[in-house]
C-alpha cells in the first residue's frame, strides 16, 4: 500500500480541525488566510520558474512546444492554461498542449487508476508526437504520481528539457526532472483536497510560464495582447481598442487599418507606427521575429519607444 501520510499536502490543517462546525464566513475567512501562503510559496520558487521560462521561450522560438502533463486536478489545470493560449496569443492549439491521465474524457469525469501507470504517461507523450525540441512540464501536487514520473522519464530519454511542479519537498517527480519547482503550500483547509492551495499555486505558475514565454516570442507589445484572435464581437472590439491604445488613433482609423491588415492586430499596429503599407510592415515584423517594438525601431531608430 502506498504511504502518503507524510506528504504535507495530506496532513491535517490544525486551523480547520472543526471545519464542520464553522459558519460560512468563518470557513471563507480561514480559506482566504491560507491562500496567502500560496503567493509566498510561488515567490520562493521564482528563480526556478524563471529558468523554466527561459527554456520554454527557447523551445517555442525553435519550433518546439510546451507540454503540460498531469493527472486529476493537476492535469486539468494544465489543459486549462493550454487552451487559453490560442485565443489570447494567436498561436495554434499545438503550441501549448495539455495532457491528462485518462485522456480528454478525464477532464470532466475522473478515470480511476489512470494516474497509477507510468507507461500511460509515456504513451500520452508518444501520442502527441513528442520531440526533443519540446519542453515537458510534469504537474503532480503529491509529487509522486506514477503517470507523471513515467512521462518525465520518457521525455528525458529522448532529450527533452523537463520541469516538474509539485507541492511537496524532495518529491519523487523532482528527481525525474532536469528542473524542479516545489511549491510548499502546506496542509489544505480540507485535508488532502489539493484542488485548493496546491492547485491555485500550480495555476499561478502556469500563468507565469505561458504569459512570459509568449512575451518572449513577440506576442505582446508593451502590455497589449497584439496577437489576440478576433473570434467574437467582444474580441473584435478589444482588437480595435488595442490598436487605439498602441498608436493613439480613433476607432475609425483602427477599424480601417485592421481591415487592411486582414484583421491582424499586430500587423495593423506595425503598419501605423511605421507609416507604411501592409507588405512592408509584414516584412519588418518577419525580420524582427514578430516583435513590434523591434520592427519599428529597426526601421526608424527612434519610434520603438512611444
Amino acid at each position: 500500500m502506498v504511504d502518503i501520510s507524510e506528504l504535507s499536502t495530506e496532513k491535517r490543517n490544525q486551523k480547520t480541525m472543526r471545519l464542520d462546525e464553522m459558519t460560512p464566513y468563518q470557513i471563507i475567512s480561514i480559506m482566504n488566510e491560507e491562500d496567502h501562503k500560496v503567493v509566498d510559496a510561488v515567490h520562493q520558487a521564482l528563480p526556478q520558474i524563471e529558468k523554466a521560462i527561459q527554456w520554454t521561450t527557447e523551445s517555442l522560438k525553435s519550433g518546439g512546444r510546451i507540454i503540460y502533463i498531469g493527472a486529476g486536478t493537476s492535469g486539468r489545470i494544465g489543459i486549462l492554461d493550454a487552451v487559453e493560449c490560442p485565443p489570447t496569443f494567436g498561436v495554434s492549439y499545438n503550441v501549448v498542449v495539455g495532457v491528462i491521465a485518462g485522456g480528454k474524457e478525464a477532464f470532466v469525469k475522473a478515470k480511476e487508476g489512470a494516474e497509477d501507470d507510468p507507461d500511460l504517461g509515456r504513451k500520452g507523450l508518444q501520442d502527441h508526437g513528442l520531440t526533443e525540441k519540446d519542453v515537458v512540464i510534469g504537474l503532480a501536487a503529491s509529487g509522486r504520481t506514477p503517470y507523471v514520473i513515467g512521462a518525465l522519464r520518457y521525455a528525458g530519454e529522448i532529450g527533452c528539457r523537463t520541469v516538474s511542479i509539485s507541492n511537496n519537498e524532495n518529491a519523487p517527480v523532482s528527481a525525474e526532472a532536469k528542473l524542479a519547482i516545489e511549491l510548499l503550500t502546506g496542509p489544505e483547509v480540507l485535508t488532502g483536497s489539493t484542488r485548493l492551495k496546491a492547485g491555485t499555486a500550480e495555476k499561478m505558475v502556469l500563468n507565469m510560464i505561458s504569459t512570459a514565454s509568449m512575451v518572449g516570442i513577440g506576442k505582446v507589445y508593451e502590455n497589449l495582447m497584439v496577437d489576440v484572435r478576433q473570434s467574437n464581437e467582444k474580441l473584435m472590439v478589444r482588437s480595435e481598442n488595442i490598436v487605439m491604445e498602441a498608436v493613439g488613433c480613433s476607432r475609425e482609423e483602427a477599424r480601417r487599418n485592421l481591415a487592411e491588415a486582414g484583421g491582424r492586430t499586430k500587423l495593423a499596429i506595425t503598419k501605423m507606427l511605421l507609416g507604411c503599407d501592409v507588405d512592408t510592415a509584414k516584412e519588418s515584423l518577419g525580420q524582427a521575429e514578430g516583435k513590434v517594438k523591434a520592427a519599428v525601431s529597426g526601421q526608424t531608430g527612434l519610434q520603438g519607444e512611444r
